[in-house]
């Protein structure tokens, strides 16, 4: 994966107001230093259960890349999200995926675009590379989702995502999924239910992403309950979408297109 370093503000809002400031950098995980996990970690755990030191770091290792979001007036990291690419050759045709990892961003700061801009421009940067190279790969997301919140950049920012309320999952989809899956989890991938139970599960602390009846009423987070009845537990959702631009929609173009400036 080519690794640019994008540092940029994401407003011009002076300090004094209410809504925060952030930047953005793109880094090889090789470059992240002992100071920036560290922040990194004080960062997860604030957010998620069930962790410990050895095995974020485990996890962080195995990435290639790291998205960081700083303060802009103190620059402490305040978010972050991981990528690796797995590949694949599924029915004879040659399948690239980016799997995200852990990823979090300060409660303070929720609301910000920058990372869903930077991710995907970050992300289709690189698919368009490859395309413009073996124009035949089939590009992908692979993600895994234990809470309703990440799971909602499916239907905000793409057309075609699987698993998905509207149609059933086709079965070239489920076969990636299923490969994917299997390969990055192991027996911890239940593919009968689409499911990924991991062994040390993470899952969000109480208050983070918690399932109201209010929020039931948005029938995406109901569909996301379904498929995933063990969330709150740390269960996650396997899911997958396409990375090509006519899959995205108005929102997802404005995230892909709008510059980080």
């Amino acid at each position: 994966m080519n690794v640019s370093t994008i540092v940029r503000p994401t407003s011009t809002s002076p300090p004094s107001e209410t809504r925060w400031r952030l930047v953005g950098s793109v880094v090889a995980r090789s470059q992240v230093t002992l100071a920036e996990r560290d922040e990194m970690y004080a960062l997860f755990r604030t957010y998620f259960a069930g962790t410990d030191r050895g095995r974020f770091d485990a996890d962080l290792d195995e990435k290639e890349v790291v998205l960081l979001l700083r303060a802009a007036a103190s620059a402490q990291i305040q978010g972050f999200s991981t990528l690796m690419r797995m590949t694949a050759s599924i029915g004879g045709a040659e399948v690239v995926a980016f799997f995200s990892g852990d990823t979090i961003i300060a409660r303070e700061y929720w609301g910000e675009t920058i990372l869903s801009r930077l991710w995907s421009q970050t992300v289709f940067a690189e698919a368009e590379r490859l395309l413009a190279i073996r124009p035949r790969v089939k590009v992908y997301w692979f993600l895994i989702c234990s809470g309703y919140k990440t799971w909602r950049f499916l239907p905000v920012f793409f057309r075609d995502f699987y698993p998905n309320p509207n149609v059933p999952t086709p079965l070239h989809v489920q076969r990636i999924l299923d490969t994917l899956g299997t390969r990055k989890f192991g027996a911890q991938y239940i593919h009968e239910r689409g499911i990924v139970r991991l062994a040390e599960a993470t899952p969000l602390r109480d208050g983070i992403a918690d399932v109201t009846a209010a929020r039931l009423r948005d029938p995406h987070v109901a569909f996301f309950v379904e498929k995933n009845p063990g969330h709150a537990a740390g269960d996650e959702l396997a899911c997958l979408t396409e990375i090509r631009r006519d899959n995205l929609t108005r929102a997802g173009t404005r995230m892909v297109s709008t510059p980080l400036l």
